[in-house]
C-alpha cells in the first residue's frame, strides 16, 4: 500500500499579479509522471486545491484535466478535501461524477459526519480515511453569547476531537488515515496563553487527535513533522513557493508505505520557475542583472539609495528584461530620517504650499530642481480642488 500526501495547490495563485497557471501545469504533469512511476494506490490532497472560492476557469480546467489523467493513465485513487480557500460546495459538487472514477471529494460536513469517512481496498489491503475537510468555529460549535476566546478554543478542539472519534468508529480497515486542514500545535497549553489562530481557526493540539496509522494535514505551507503521540502528523506544504519568502526551502510532497510499519519518504519538488530576492546598491543591482543569468525568472529586489530617485525601477526592470529576467516589484531603502517633518504650529501658521514644500524636502531632500518642485506643487492643488470639490457634492446628497 503506497500512499501519496499532497495539499495546498493554490491554483490560480497569483504573485504579486503575475499568473503562475503554467508553473501548476508543469507541478501537476510531474505529480502525475510520480504516481505512475512510484506506483501509488491513493493519492491524498488535504485542502486548498484553488487558490479562491471561485477560481478562474483556466484553474478549473486544470484541476479536471489532471483528475481525468488520474483516471485514465493510472489505477490510483484520489481522496481530497476542502480547504479555507476553497468553497466546499463548488469543490464537492461533482462528487457522485468522480467517484465513479475512484476520486472521493468530501467539501463539508452535511448531515452527518460518516460523510467524511472514505473505505478503500486495494490488492485486499482495506484503508480507510477520515477525509475531515476544513472546519470554522461556525461549522461545528453552536454560537454562545459574550464567549471569551479561550473557552471558544477549548470548544472548538474537543468539537474536533468528537468529530475525529465519530469518524474512527465508523472505520472498519487495516490501515485509519486521519485527514485535516487547519492550525496544529504539539502540547497542551494554559489558558491564560494567548492562542493562536491562523486561516481564522483556532489551533488544534496533538493531544486531540485520536491513535491513527498517519495524519495527513494541509494548511502550512511548509513541509513538516509534528511531535505526536507516536503517530506521523505530517503537513506537506504546497508545491510551489506562494511568495519569495517560501522559496528559500524546499518543497515536499511525501510517499508513505504501510508493510510491516509506516515508512515515510518525501520528495522534492522540483523548481518549475526560480523566485529569487536581490538587495543592494543601484550599482550592485545593476552588474548583477548584467553579468548573471536571470532567463526565466522573477524577481523581488530592495534597492539601498542615498536619497530619492525617479524612474529606479525602471531602470532596473529595463536590465533585468534585458537578460530575459522579471522585476515583479522593486522597494527603495532610504536613509534614517531624523526629527519630525511638520509641527503642530506649522499646521496652524503655514499654508498648504508651504507645508507640502517642507514636507517633501524632509522626506525626499533638497537636490529637486525649482521646476520639478512647481510641477509637482501644480499637480498637488490640482488634486487638493478635485478632493474639495467632490467632499462638496457628497454634502449636497
Amino acid at each position: 500500500m503506497r500512499i501519496l500526501h499532497t495539499s495546498d495547490w493554490h491554483i490560480g495563485q497569483k504573485i504579486y499579479e503575475q499568473n503562475r497557471l503554467d508553473e501548476h501545469k508543469q507541478f501537476l504533469n510531474w505529480l502525475l509522471d510520480i504516481i505512475i512511476e512510484r506506483e501509488v494506490d491513493i493519492l491524498l490532497v488535504c485542502g486548498d486545491v484553488f487558490d479562491s472560492p471561485v477560481p478562474p476557469a483556466g484553474a478549473a480546467d486544470l484541476y479536471y484535466r489532471f483528475l481525468f489523467d488520474l483516471y485514465e493513465k493510472t489505477r490510483a485513487h484520489a481522496v481530497i478535501i476542502a480547504g479555507n480557500h476553497d468553497s466546499a460546495v463548488r469543490l464537492a459538487a461533482p462528487r457522485e461524477f468522480l467517484r465513479m472514477g475512484r476520486i472521493h471529494v468530501v467539501g463539508g460536513i452535511n448531515e452527518s459526519v460518516r460523510e467524511c469517512v472514505v473505505h478503500l481496498d486495494v490488492d485486499g489491503t482495506s484503508v480507510a480515511f477520515a477525509a475531515v475537510p476544513y472546519l470554522n468555529g461556525g461549522d461545528i460549535l453552536p454560537h454562545v453569547p459574550l464567549e471569551g476566546e479561550v473557552e471558544q478554543s477549548m470548544r472548538y478542539r474537543e468539537a474536533v476531537k468528537r468529530l475525529y472519534e465519530e469518524c474512527l468508529s465508523a472505520m472498519d480497515a487495516d490501515i485509519r488515515v486521519l485527514m485535516g486542514h487547519y492550525f496544529i500545535k504539539g502540547g497542551t497549553i494554559g489558558d491564560s496563553e494567548r492562542l493562536v489562530q491562523i486561516g481564522g481557526i483556532h489551533p488544534v493540539r496533538t493531544t486531540d487527535l485520536p491513535d491513527a496509522d498517519y495524519i495527513a494535514l494541509g494548511h502550512l505551507h511548509r513541509p513538516q513533522h509534528i511531535q505526536g503521540n507516536g503517530c506521523p502528523v505530517v503537513y506537506s506544504g504546497s508545491p510551489l513557493p506562494l511568495s519569495f519568502k517560501e522559496a528559500e526551502y524546499d518543497k515536499k510532497i511525501f510517499l508513505i508505505d504501510f508493510e510491516d510499519e509506516c515508512k515515510i519518504e518525501d520528495v522534492t519538488v522540483p523548481v518549475f520557475r526560480e523566485l529569487v530576492r536581490l538587495e543592494g546598491s543601484l550599482d550592485d543591482l545593476m552588474a548583477r542583472a548584467n553579468f548573471e543569468d536571470w532567463k526565466d525568472k522573477y524577481i523581488e529586489v530592495k534597492v539601498h539609495l542615498d536619497g530619492h530617485a525617479v524612474g529606479t525601477g525602471d531602470i532596473l526592470r529595463q536590465a533585468f528584461n534585458q537578460r530575459s529576467g522579471k522585476v515583479l516589484v522593486v522597494g527603495t531603502v532610504l536613509p534614517e530620517i531624523k526629527g519630525e517633518p511638520i509641527s503642530s504650529k506649522d499646521i496652524k501658521t503655514k499654508t498648504a504650499d508651504e507645508i507640502f514644500r517642507d514636507f517633501y524636502n524632509y522626506t525626499v531632500g533638497e537636490n529637486t530642481s525649482p521646476e520639478e518642485l512647481d510641477e509637482l506643487l501644480t499637480t498637488f492643488n490640482e488634486l487638493m480642488e478635485f478632493t474639495l470639490k467632490e467632499g462638496t457634492k457628497e454634502d449636497e446628497t
